[in-house]
């Protein structure tokens, strides 16, 4: 299939009462991962990469953002189910705007250590852009927490002007839900979510999918929530798989990458990847909707 408008997804999810994951990828292996278990599920879902580590990585340059594009256009043409394609949190407005016109068909600005009025500016102009492109946009108000670090909850009220003004199409909002969450789940503040949801008459997100408990998150569906985000619970089952294949006693390097064979570490890795999907993508309540 050719990627799926983002608002034909988010249409389907709001009259269907489920949530699309978006389960991050690195690699062309892992993508592949990802889509391997939305197939078996017969579930529409949303693919892409992590703007903020892309840009970050030494020696990057934005113009490697069209080769990315490229391999999840590619992916998502040759996958069985409907695919959206993020250029998931990125800090930097040229690079954003360089995914827009890349084939990216959702993108996101994030940037914590802008202010509101400052992010507002920038998100509406990024938005007039995308949509002049058919490139769906989700922001974020209000950080996270992160580790030791401190977040803060989204308000009501701060989160309808927002939407207004920016026209963005989703939005990502904080209720207790941590990035990079490494232990243990816990729950969300459905009160202040529902107060959003009240106020706000777009698709609402979650990031930090891995740290939620399941119960809180089915609650959440169920008052708005259209989209969640997985990352770090893929990762951490991913890294001990592939380092325990790198142990294998095989001193040949193509066995154990690119030969394709059972001790290659980028089959061992999709698998991984795959299977931790299937770990998760039930309970957004999407599968059997492709």
């Amino acid at each position: 299939m050719s990627l799926e408008p983002i608002g034909n997804l988010m249409e389907a999810a709001q009259s269907g009462g489920y949530a699309l994951g978006y389960f991050e990828s690195w690699s062309l292996e892992s993508l592949q991962g990802v889509i391997d278990a939305a197939s078996q599920t017969r579930s529409p879902v949303i693919i892409g990469f992590n703007g903020e580590f892309l840009r970050q990585r030494a020696g990057a340059s934005v113009d490697e953002v069209p080769m990315y594009a490229a391999m999840g256009v590619a992916a998502a043409a040759q996958a069985r189910v409907p695919c959206g394609l993020i250029f998931n949190e990125c800090s930097d407005d040229a690079w954003v705007e360089r995914a827009i016109n890349a084939g990216f068909n959702l993108v996101m600005p994030a940037d914590p250590e802008a202010n509101i009025e400052d992010y507002t500016r920038r998100v509406t102009g990024i938005t007039q852009k995308a949509h002049a492109r058919n490139v769906a946009v989700e922001a974020e108000i209000d950080e996270l927490p992160c580790g030791h670090e401190q977040g803060a909850l989204s308000d009501p009220d701060v989160a309808a002007r927002f939407v207004a003004t920016t026209g963005v199409d989703l939005l990502a909002i904080s209720v207790g839900n941590e990035h990079i969450k490494l232990e243990g789940r816990s729950p969300l503040d459905l009160d202040r979510l529902e107060a959003i949801q009240k106020r706000v008459g777009i698709p609402l997100v979650l990031h930090g999918g891995s740290g939620i408990a399941d119960e809180s998150l089915r609650a959440a569906i169920k008052l708005g929530i259209r989209k969640v985000n997985y990352g770090t619970y893929i990762k951490q089952r991913f890294l001990p798989v592939v380092r325990n294949a790198l142990s294998a006693n095989d001193h040949n390097p193509h066995a154990l990458l690119g030969d394709g064979g059972k001790n290659d570490i980028m089959v061992i890795g999709r698998q991984v990847v795959r299977d931790a999907v299937l770990e998760r993508i039930g309970i957004l309540g999407c599968c059997g909707k492709a």
